[in-house]
């Protein structure tokens, strides 16, 4: 049997049309679709570095912030309770220590007066104090010691102060200068305390 022969529709070759695709070699395409990534992962890391640096400054700043607030927060807690405290350490060294110097006035003199009178026993303590403080001084070497005393008032001497002479020994009691002391430096704490803080 005899095949049929088709008619071929087909132009010629150099009649064609252009379509308008460019053909390229392999090797320069993928050299171009590198490219692209390079460029696509150096800006996606630039990215990166700029919201983490970003961030990190938000953190710090946040952070200062803070520590700002929180150091304002420390100082007027501070002042506070220093301001809580004061009137009663006031009410301490203006009343409780006094009184406290008063009630071992006695005891210290007692202590000075001891080791001088095992040297001396014949002759009489001498003693110049404050009459207030007369009794509570007198009564506790008597009954201590039992030694005679010579005692001489000076009222202006302070309640806390006594002197002691026994034959050429000399000493002294001075609670006044100690209370005067400790109250002077609780003031100067509270003092120094309630200055502003200095920015160094």
């Amino acid at each position: 049997m005899v095949m049929p022969k088709l008619e071929v529709f087909d132009v010629e070759p150099a009649a064609r049309q252009p379509s308008g695709v460019v053909v390229t070699q392999v090797g320069a395409l993928e050299e171009a679709r590198l490219a692209a990534y390079e460029q696509g992962y150096k800006a996606g890391w630039d990215d990166a570095a700029a919201a983490q640096s970003q961030d990190q400054n938000q953190i710090k700043a946040d952070l200062a912030r803070n520590l700002q607030q929180l150091a304002f927060t420390y100082q007027e807690a501070r002042a506070h309770m220093l301001q809580a405290v004061k009137p009663l350490f006031e009410e301490m060294v203006n009343r409780l220590l006094p009184a406290t110097a008063r009630e071992t006035l006695a005891p210290l003199v007692l202590e000075q007066v001891t080791p001088m009178a095992e040297e001396l026993t014949d002759q009489p303590v001498t003693l110049v104090l404050n009459p207030s403080v007369r009794q509570a001084v007198a009564s506790l070497i008597t009954q201590a010691t039992g030694l005679p005393m010579v005692i001489e008032e000076e009222p202006t001497l302070p309640e806390g102060q006594v002197y002691i002479r026994l034959g050429s020994r000399e000493a002294q009691v001075d609670l006044s200068r100690v209370t005067a002391e400790i109250a002077q430096a609780v003031h100067g704490f509270f003092t120094l305390a309630e200055e502003p803080p200095s920015d160094g």
